[in-house]
């Protein structure tokens, strides 16, 4: 647990530096739009919804509620931390929460979740989000692969 617990702090850090530099050193919500490589652009969105702007909400109820069960799910996601019987599934878990609770932060603090790395390429636009988002995504595909690997057990005695 003290690793996942590490990478949650890590993630929680790495989130909102990258935060802070977007909007107080870059100023990237005066500017909109900075492009960085051919295939990469710096973009000011404001997500108010959760993945991918699912689920929107511009009240303050709404997001109150988002912010409330992305407070239960990091809870649920500390209890089940505590019991992972692997250090991957710790790491994974304290990715997804420090990326989750990153976001609550950006929800508490502006009613909206700060996202801006861009990438795009022929054409194709993926959808802007923020090193939050990216480690909570990277954790559930390890989480899912666990799930998914079959599990060696031991040969029952002769």
């Amino acid at each position: 647990m003290p690793g996942g617990l590490a990478m949650a702090a890590l993630i929680l850090a790495l989130d909102q530096a990258s935060k802070f530099w977007i909007l107080d050193m870059l100023d990237l919500p005066a500017r909109g739009q900075v492009g960085v490589l051919p295939f990469f652009n710096l973009t000011m969105v404001w997500n108010r919804g959760v993945t991918f702007g699912l689920l929107a909400s511009d009240s303050e109820l709404g997001q109150t509620l988002l912010t409330g069960l992305a407070a239960v799910v990091v809870g649920a996601l500390l209890v089940w931390m505590r019991r992972a019987e692997h250090w991957w599934v710790a790491l994974a878990l304290g990715a997804v929460i420090g990326g989750a609770i990153g976001n609550v932060i950006d929800r508490v603090r502006f009613a909206a979740v700060v996202d801006f790395l861009h990438f795009h390429a022929w054409g194709w636009h993926w959808y802007v989000f923020n090193v939050a988002d990216a480690a909570i995504v990277c954790g559930v595909v390890v989480l899912a692969a666990d799930g998914l690997w079959p599990r060696r057990t031991s040969a029952p005695a002769p």
